[in-house]
């Protein structure tokens, strides 16, 4: 096999690849139809060095338009990460036509469905991208605060084993809980001061309203139905609308990752929090909740996407989880002095020279950071359902 050095010009942002795309052991990186989408993915793939097969090369200059054959036409296939990053605006879109739509039960089921094959697809990246929201826009924030808390509920529901369809009904649930107040929560997240009385106004009805608008639309799963308008509610019945303090126990744990979710994600008036400080509030405030106990050995102490530092020095990502909540793999970013490296090494934080001695705070250099760098460019088998043109 000859390998030419890949350029720069012969990759077309958001086109598919006509070539497997190989490092320089021709170890396959891209396979033929992956789609670069953003120039981050491409720097990275550069940078680590990206080569083709000199007979693929020729083999994909054929001719096009009449004398082309159809049957050998790429099809452009998504890539993990733009399947999730396609979500938010999938959700909008679903919500949106509330009120025009037929069959809105089922279109969010079948949402909700493609939300657990993307889960399924590698768990770890769905964590990983819950936790990485620097590049989230403020206008989207109520839309991706949905898609986090409804994936980080699937999680939840199979640690505590719960039946599918009442894991179903939690992930419809945190879908659609802040249906009437999506764009205000992106309002609220763009803003430089603390929500106005008619902001809070909104927020206070928007249980009822939301259960209102979901029987309109003609949903009758009563556990969809409870977990939404409860899930502001409490234990001590200091919550609302109602105050009420017989809970639905999907409620519950709706509300449990609603505010979980809240606390790590960005907003203008305030950063994220570290997860494990997240994770340190939680338990202060429900360390009697088995819920809470439940989501923190799901995710673990330091869960994928958290930014960490090394007893050697080293400065990393999390990356994958393992059977310890204290020591996931981590791929390292930097040096041991802290200087940033070509290249990314995998180390097992639960061996001593590689233990996590804390958060990082320092957070410059993840800006320009693409996950294929960290989880690798290899093609991830698509999920039927993204690929279903209704979802789109």
């Amino acid at each position: 096999m000859k390998l030419l050095r890949l350029p720069q010009s012969k990759v077309q942002l958001g086109v598919a690849l006509p070539w497997n795309v190989r490092d320089e052991n021709t170890n396959l990186l891209l396979s033929k139809g992956h789609v670069v989408e953003n120039e981050y993915q491409l720097e990275a793939l550069l940078e680590r060095g990206a080569f083709v097969d000199a007979e693929e090369v020729k083999a994909s200059s054929r001719p096009t338009g009449a004398d082309a054959d159809p049957s050998k036409t790429v099809v452009a296939v998504p890539n993990l990460f733009t399947l999730w990053e396609r979500t938010t605006a999938e959700l909008q879109k679903l919500v949106s036509n509330v009120a025009q739509s037929t069959d809105f039960s089922t279109e969010t089921d079948q949402f909700a469905r493609h939300i657990v094959e993307l889960i399924d697809a590698d768990p770890d990246i769905c964590i990983y991208r819950m936790v990485r929201q620097e590049n989230t826009q403020a206008f989207y924030y109520g839309y991706a605060h949905a898609v986090h808390a409804a994936a980080l509920c699937v999680l939840l529901a199979r640690r505590l084993n719960w039946p599918a369809e009442q894991m179903m009904s939690l992930v419809k649930a945190a879908l659609t809980m802040n249906m009437t107040i999506l764009d205000l929560q992106g309002q609220m997240a763009a803003q430089d001061h603390p929500m106005r009385d008619k902001q809070r106004a909104a927020i206070q009805s928007h249980p009822r309203q939301c259960v209102e608008l979901l029987e309109k639309a003609g949903v009758t799963d009563a556990h969809w139905l409870a977990a939404v308008a409860q899930h502001h509610e409490r234990s001590d019945g200091t919550g609302y609308p109602a105050g009420t303090s017989d809970i639905n126990a999907l409620a519950s744990a709706l509300r449990l990752v609603d505010i979980f979710v809240s606390k790590i994600s960005p907003r203008t008036i305030r950063p994220a929090l570290a997860v494990p400080e997240a994770i340190r509030q939680l338990l202060r405030d429900d360390r009697a909740n088995p819920l809470a106990t439940a989501l923190v050995k799901e995710l673990g102490m330091y869960p994928p996407g958290e930014f960490v530092k090394l007893a050697s020095g080293e400065l990393g990502i999390v990356v994958k989880r393992t059977d310890s909540v204290r020591a996931p793999i981590v791929a390292t970013i930097t040096d041991t002095n802290g200087k940033p490296i070509a290249r990314t090494v995998r180390q097992d934080t639960a061996q001593a020279s590689y233990a996590i001695v804390g958060s990082a705070t320092d957070k410059a250099m993840l800006a320009r950071l693409p996950p294929e760098r960290l989880y690798g460019f290899s093609t991830v088998q698509t999920p039927q359902a993204a690929l279903d043109p209704r979802l789109g």
